[in-house]
């Protein structure tokens, strides 16, 4: 019964005499019907069929909310679909119009779906060069204003449908599976990759309690990721360390930014001067966006920039308050309403200042450095990536602050060269996300099995039982699971009320069934 081998060879660590072992028991217990299932593994999921991979990239925000979490997954989509010629789903969050009103600007609502899918193709084609190949998809949320964000309701997973759970990417994995009470990720999806994009730590910090709270929220934050993530993308190392996770700038900026620093090249090279205008700050106008830093800065240094004019855009619940501090200290600063950073105001400025620590990797710093101008910020490991283009300006104290500034406002950007320009696009941080995700590897695999087994001869090889890490996370999960169903918990823990299902209003929006008939409860 024992296959033969050459006298010569030793048993002991004989892959291919265990691998035959194996296949021998996989055809017994496939002959028997036998599959192995459980919390630890799920059988029935996704494989190819037209020899195209499904990714999903689900997120925490949309358009028109200018946020961070709703632009950047939003290129993500179109490049990834360009560059990859697979099947791309973008899935966001639907607000009734209620809270539609709370989040989007200028009075921005949506009576639809469709209405609101219209409106962000049509920004995205304002913004691309090529016409964007993929879907768009709603799940049902709802606006938290103490949190200032949306919580997911109901089971989030239940709004990719089984044959396209391939490949999920997870836009903010924590903040998604805060109290996620469903499927969970890694057992529905064959690869799951977080891409972590907030510091929450550090704004939880800034709150009554908050190191009570950042120290709860940290290993929520780990217990989530490990639960339901294979591999987690961190923009810098700003954020916290978490399972599986490895440090990575996998964000690009809009093509139009790299198209205006090219016409300041352009300009330079005919004798025309582009700048006009000196030193501006945007950001959303909320104290732990580097408003606090920036009016101290200002404010201790005042008599060393005598004379020094610095323009603010920006929107936000804090604007009164930052707005008369400034007044009270009589710092020379001009506010305005806050603009989309491409906007022609703002071509003319050369100095771009921001202060901020909080961010994970500044957006509006990327798209300063695009448009050829100066940026001025602090030596701060969320600035990391920066580092090493001329134009930026790091300081490491108020002093170095002091210098910077005058450094700036006396000199002229260096024009930035091709492979600068090429590392802020999306089209290399594409790439960069591709290799660091592992992406590219698991799209190789065309068993769609992503290393859950192995075809061989026909019969697939199954692995007995689950490893020790798989049972620690399936453990996990599952205790998850029980404790974001049970509603006061939740509550206790700041969950919105009403997320763990859907309710009547979203059933009516998105054309569900309601919980209770999607999930019934027999004998009750």
């Amino acid at each position: 019964m024992h296959p033969p081998f050459s006298g010569d060879r030793s048993l002991i660590g004989s892959e291919d005499i265990t691998d035959e072992l194996d296949l021998r028991i996989a055809r017994v217990l496939e002959s028997t019907g036998y599959h192995r299932e459980g919390f630890w593994n799920d059988p029935a999921k996704y494989k190819i069929s037209d020899n195209r991979r499904h990714v999903a990239i689900v997120t925490t925000a949309s358009l028109p909310w200018m946020t961070g979490t709703a632009i950047n997954p939003l290129f993500r989509a179109a490049y990834l679909a360009r560059s990859t010629m697979e099947k791309v789903t973008l899935v966001v969050p639907w607000l009734c119009k209620s809270d539609q009103q709370l989040v989007y600007p200028d009075n921005i609502t949506f009576s639809s779906p469709e209405e609101q899918e219209t409106y962000i193709r049509n920004w995205l084609q304002e913004r691309l060069g090529f016409a964007a190949s993929f879907k768009i998809s709603f799940y049902p949320g709802k606006f938290s204003k103490e949190r200032r964000s949306i919580i997911p309701a109901g089971d989030t997973s239940e709004f990719i449908p089984s044959r396209e759970a391939d490949i999920a990417i997870l836009e903010e994995p924590e903040h998604l599976n805060w109290y996620h009470h469903g499927k969970r990720w890694t057992d529905k999806f064959n690869h799951v990759i977080g891409v972590v994009h907030t510091n929450y730590l550090e704004y939880i910090k800034r709150e009554k309690n908050g190191a009570l709270q950042a120290f709860l929220v940290k290993h929520i934050n780990n217990w989530v990721t490990r639960a339901y993530c294979h591999k987690v993308l961190r923009l810098s190392a700003a954020t916290q360390d978490l399972p599986r996770s490895i440090i990575c700038n996998v964000h690009g900026v809009n093509p139009k930014f790299l198209n205006i620093g090219e016409k300041v090249i352009a300009d330079r090279e005919r004798g025309h001067n582009s700048f006009s205008k000196g030193a501006y700050f945007l950001g959303k106008m909320v104290w732990a966006k580097g408003y606090k830093e920036l009016i101290d800065l200002l404010h201790k240094h005042k008599n060393d920039l005598e004379g020094f004019k610095l323009d603010v855009y920006g929107n936000g619940e804090d604007s009164q308050a930052v707005e008369a501090a400034a007044r009270k200290l009589d710092l020379g600063i001009n506010f305005y309403k806050g603009k989309d950073h491409a906007d022609d105001s703002l071509h003319g400025y050369k100095v771009f200042i921001n202060p901020s620590v909080s961010d994970v990797l500044c957006t509006a710093t990327a798209e300063a450095l695009a448009m050829g101008k100066f940026v001025i910020c602090p030596d701060h490991p969320s600035n990391e990536f920066f580092k090493s283009f001329p134009n930026c300006l790091m300081y490491k104290t108020p002093e170095e602050f002091v210098a910077r500034v005058k450094e700036a406002m006396s000199s002229e950007p260096q024009p930035l060269t091709p492979e600068k320009r090429y590392s802020l696009s999306w089209e290399a941080a594409t790439e960069r996300f591709m290799e660091y995700s592992e992406l590219d590897k698991v799209l190789k695999d065309r068993n769609g099995q992503c290393g859950e087994g192995v075809k061989r001869k026909g019969v697939r090889k199954l692995p007995l039982l689950p490893k020790f890490s798989d049972i620690l996370d399936g453990g996990l999960a599952f205790a998850h699971y029980c404790a974001t169903g049970n509603e006061i918990l939740r509550m206790a823990t700041g969950a919105t009320p009403g997320t763990r299902d859907y309710d009547k209003q979203q059933c009516m929006d998105l054309n569900l069934l309601p919980p209770q008939i999607q999930h019934p409860v027999y004998g009750l």
